[in-house]
């Protein structure tokens, strides 16, 4: 079930007993949770809903409040968080769950109750009895299969409801800012709406002043300069991260991360797979192999693979030299530009 279609549902009171919701969307996590809140009246909200945490409290007492008719109301409201027996995971909680009670409930939930039951995950343990049973029964609201034009969709909405307009162009950048995560992407909304809030129209000039790009974004725009060999503009960049106080060791292993994806992702495009394909095989933010596949585009073989390795060695100097970070990626820098790495 998609989130929308959940909101609405709620809206209008058509909810089932027993919902499973699954993914690391922060933001939409508390958003549906909100929503749910809303079924049970502010006066009823005392006796008829109540949240537990499975990292500090026993799903027995969870399911005995769900077993419970609603209190002078007509539902229920059980919102069980951090399921991690679900997973393969192991938690430093020592709590010894009774799991059959658990699995007891969702082949026969109580009617008047809604069951809510949140796992912050990207996959659960399919293998074990609770994981199978739960999702037989359960409304699924499935947040892991959120993909990029879900979110720019989401984020453009949600500015559209607010009475403000933005351009394609603007919310890409924007998007690009917070390398499309939507939970970053709500949470630096309202920035945008104070800083327009004259014009009612979110701008380039917004995003470029208000909206600071991540150490992830930052290092693709050095990859661009190592690749393009410019080695001014690769320089000045990584002199400004080192002043924002980032890690040399940091910047390095995320440079070697993004050029082995564009090797992995140019190996595997030539291959004829698609952007799916790849982002499941590789493990990676389908956003992150889309943006590769632009890049991969204008690169070749042979200097990606120089790069990588030039990143290697320096990373080998990082760890066993005192020179300094910036003499030694520049060094590297200069020397990929005149093809002098080996």
């Amino acid at each position: 079930m998609k989130v929308n279609d959940l909101f609405k549902n709620i809206e209008n009171n058509e909810v089932n007993p027993l919902y499973l919701v699954l993914g690391k969307q922060e933001y939409l996590i508390n958003e549906i949770k909100k929503h749910f809140v809303n079924l049970i009246p502010e006066e009823e909200k005392t006796m008829n809903f109540a949240s537990y945490d499975m990292e500090s409290q026993n799903v027995a007492t969870a399911i005995g409040d769900a077993m419970s008719l609603p209190f002078f109301g007509e539902k229920r409201l059980v919102i069980i968080n951090h399921p991690y027996f679900l997973t393969g995971e192991r938690s430093k909680a020592n709590i010894d769950h009774d799991i059959d009670s658990l699995i007891e409930y969702v082949k026969h939930p109580q009617p008047s109750t809604v069951m809510v039951i949140v796992a912050p995950y990207e996959k659960l343990d399919g293998r074990k009895k609770v994981t199978k049973n739960i999702k037989k029964n359960a409304e699924i609201v499935d947040l892991t299969s959120l993909n990029e034009r879900d979110v720019e969709s989401y984020v453009y909405s949600s500015i559209k409801r607010k009475g403000y307009s933005i351009s394609k162009t603007v919310l890409n950048q924007l998007l690009q800012r917070v390398s499309n995560d939507l939970t970053l992407a709500m949470t630096e909304l309202p920035k945008l709406y104070l800083y327009c809030y004259d014009t009612k129209e979110i701008t380039d000039e917004a995003v470029n002043n208000l909206i600071a790009k991540s150490l992830d974004q930052n290092v693709f725009d050095l990859v661009r300069y190592v690749m393009k060999k410019d080695a001014k503009n690769a320089i000045d960049l990584y002199r400004e991260l080192i002043l924002q106080e980032q890690q040399p060791l940091q910047i390095n292993a995320i440079l070697l991360s993004q050029f082995r994806l564009l090797l992995q992702v140019l190996v595997l495009s030539r291959k004829g797979h698609s952007q799916g394909r790849i982002a499941e095989k590789l493990k990676v933010h389908p956003y992150r192999v889309k943006l590769a596949l632009r890049s991969v585009r204008k690169y070749n073989f042979d200097n990606l693979r120089d790069a990588y390795l030039g990143l290697v060695t320096l990373e080998e100097k990082l760890k066993s030299t005192s020179e300094s970070p910036e003499l030694l990626f520049q060094m590297f820098t200069l020397k990929f530009a005149d093809n002098k790495i080996a």
